[in-house]
């Protein structure tokens, strides 16, 4: 065999075994790639999963925030009201020109001579005491107490006492009827 040819046979061997080594190379290199595709899926599938769970639990989350957000601010709305209201009753009680007062006291004396028992003092708010002087006979005049309007009503001995001032009147008034103001403002 000559040189020439052995270095042909020995370079046709190579090559073949070459095209045998890459021909394998590019198959494992498919599978290789095939599987990795099948896992990039299967964690595209997984994350997409777990990435829409979380963004339904964040919405979720979200909604209940607003809903919260939404009732305390009609809360306080409602609380703002209310306060508005009971500012404006107070108001309007504390008008030496309100409607109907000089009636409204009458009425108060009456349930005062019915409540007290032996000499009582009429401690009138300053407001009232010209009206009430002139309205209350059985009643001995005592000093002046703060107040919208009104009187307190005391035993000359200090033993007992009524209090019949529109401040307190209101304040149990509205601590009684505070469900009918609130289905009547709201």
């Amino acid at each position: 065999m000559t040189l020439e040819k052995l270095a042909k046979d020995i370079l046709g061997s190579a090559e073949a075994e070459a095209k045998a080594l890459i021909k394998t190379a590019n198959a494992e290199a498919k599978e290789i790639i095939s599987e990795a595709e099948s896992r990039a899926s299967a964690i595209e599938g997984t994350a997409g999963a777990k990435a829409n769970k979380e963004a339904g639990q964040i919405s979720r989350e979200i909604v209940a925030s607003a809903r919260q957000s939404n009732q305390q601010e009609v809360l306080v709305a409602r609380r703002t009201e209310l306060d508005a209201t009971f500012a404006l009753a107070k108001e309007k009680l504390g008008d030496s020109s309100l409607a109907g007062r000089a009636s409204l006291l009458k009425k108060l004396l009456v349930e005062a001579a019915r409540t007290s028992e032996g000499k009582m003092v009429i401690q009138p708010t300053k407001i009232d005491r010209a009206a009430l002087k002139d309205a209350s006979s059985e009643f001995e005049m005592g000093d002046d107490v703060d107040g919208l309007g009104g009187f307190i009503l005391v035993a000359a001995d200090s033993s007992i006492s009524f209090d019949f001032r529109f401040d307190t009147l209101l304040d149990d008034a509205w601590s009684n009827k505070r469900t009918q103001i609130n289905e009547k403002l709201f």
